[in-house]
């Protein structure tokens, strides 16, 4: 019989209680029975091989930086967690394409292929942390994908163990082929729920010319929003087109002075690539929303400035003594609805809420800024964002994923037609249901997940 790959594994109770979780709030993790740092593709297919044999369940972890608690330990499982598999296999320039493992954290990558004149655009707020495999896993988006797009865009192809310890692989180098089923984009955005990815390719681009950036300063989050649906839907498209309200300006400014108006309610944070045209007409639209100033920044270090700052918002949040991040993405022409609807939530439950977000594709991350005597309140105010975001159009998640979180929410989201088609997909690649238990959906037809959707 198969064993856990000697070695690679402990059963120690601080280790393992140092693994438990990811960063998700409200989503305590279980007791796991033992720890795999897979150092091989031999050590996963081993892990699995065995929890296939004896009906223990397997919850994958990498950089364990998500915001769901998809990685979170269940009772009784073998965390599997594959960070030391964190090597760049190959970069090929001519191609422009690199092969890497899923421990590789995303800024790291971008380094080396930057060096080669190539530039990965996927670059979540947690780049700097977060991992590549984490990165497919959820279908990460980042700063730069409202003209780039998000990580599946660039996923070429995948090595995968299924949930018996069978390597598959899926896609392919070329820059075209749809040869068969499209399985490679099947398991991005999967969580770790049909199969633990163990190797990606990914598409890779030109290095773009170093962007020029443009702010522009709001009496209110609402006039920002409405900026944005003006600017885009004149069909101009910059790298970045970011939000931060003033609760989290403020927040941020905590840790880095941002050099903003004394008072300022929102900014926008524009950047483009192609040159000034399309910030003078960034510069016309926000004027004609509201904008109570506009400036263009001359120096590109200037702007690398600007999205220093917003790449703080999250470690200004884990300043407050508690923090919900909510991930919910609107149709565009609903951003100010969505931003209005939020301040009002805030209000109405008595609780903060900082809007900071990816405003160019309508996908905003409301924090819930609280201590500890206001649990309930928050995760009350947590629920009717997501509300909000679904009767506005938009969806649970643009970019962090289900887990646990929000798994009950996503039985709202879908048709049932849709989670009979998660279930069929599950049960066909998981037939024990090992693997990631009870995270995205819950692992057998009619369970409580199905049930939420008929009452909802």
């Amino acid at each position: 019989m198969t064993s856990l790959p000697a070695g690679a594994t402990t059963d120690d109770p601080d280790v393992l209680a140092s693994y438990a979780t990811d960063r998700a709030t409200f989503c305590p993790g279980g007791r796991a029975r033992a720890l795999v740092r897979a150092r091989s593709v031999q050590d996963v297919v081993e892990t699995l091989q065995w929890a296939h044999e004896n009906g223990v369940p397997v919850v994958p972890q990498g950089a364990r930086t998500g915001l769901s608690g998809g990685a979170n330990a269940i009772d009784g499982c073998v965390l599997l967690n594959v960070s030391k598999l964190d090597q760049i296999l190959e970069i090929d320039v001519e191609e422009q394409i690199a092969v890497v493992q899923p421990g590789v954290i995303n800024a790291t990558l971008a380094a080396a292929v930057a060096e080669k004149g190539l530039y990965y655009p996927p670059d979540p707020g947690s780049k700097d942390i977060s991992s590549i495999g984490g990165n497919v896993a959820t279908n990460a988006g980042g700063m730069c994908c409202l003209k780039y797009g998000v990580t599946g865009d660039f996923v070429r192809g995948l090595q995968v163990v299924v949930a018996d310890g069978r390597v598959m692989r899926t896609g392919r180098r070329t820059a075209k082929g749809v040869a068969g089923y499209d399985l490679t984009h099947l398991f991005v955005g999967s969580e770790g729920t049909l199969g633990v990815i163990t190797e990606v390719t990914v598409a890779l681009r030109p290095a773009a010319a170093r962007p020029l950036t443009a702010v522009a300063f709001f009496d209110t989050a609402i006039d920002a929003g409405r900026t944005v649906a003006d600017y885009l839907g004149a069909g101009f498209r910059p790298v970045v087109l970011e939000l931060m309200d003033r609760p989290s300006i403020e927040a941020i400014s905590k840790l880095q002075d941002l050099g903003f108006p004394p008072g300022v309610g929102a900014v926008l944070i524009a950047q483009s690539d192609v040159g000034a045209s399309e910030l003078t007409a960034f510069e016309v639209s926000a004027r004609r929303c509201a904008a109570t100033d506009v400036i263009v920044a001359d120096d590109p270090a200037e702007g690398d400035l600007l999205m220093q700052g917003r790449r703080l918002a999250g470690l200004a949040f884990d300043e407050y003594p508690a923090c919900l991040v909510d991930d919910v993405c609107v149709p565009r022409r609903h951003l100010a609805a969505l931003i209005e609807g939020v301040e009002q939530i805030g209000e109405e439950y008595g609780v903060l809420v900082a809007c900071v977000g990816h405003a160019g594709d309508g996908n905003m991350h409301p924090a819930v800024l609280f201590d500890h005597s206001q649990a309930d309140a928050a995760q009350r105010a947590f629920g009717a964002i997501m509300r909000l975001g679904l009767d506005l159009g938009g969806t649970i998640t643009g970019e962090h994923g289900v887990g646990l979180l929000k798994r009950e929410w996503l039985a709202r989201e879908l048709d049932e037609a849709a989670l009979w088609a998660h279930h069929q997909l599950k049960n066909a690649f998981d037939p024990r249901g090992i693997l990631n238990p009870g995270r995205v959906i819950n692992s057998t037809p009619g369970g409580r997940a199905d049930a939420d959707r008929r009452s909802s």
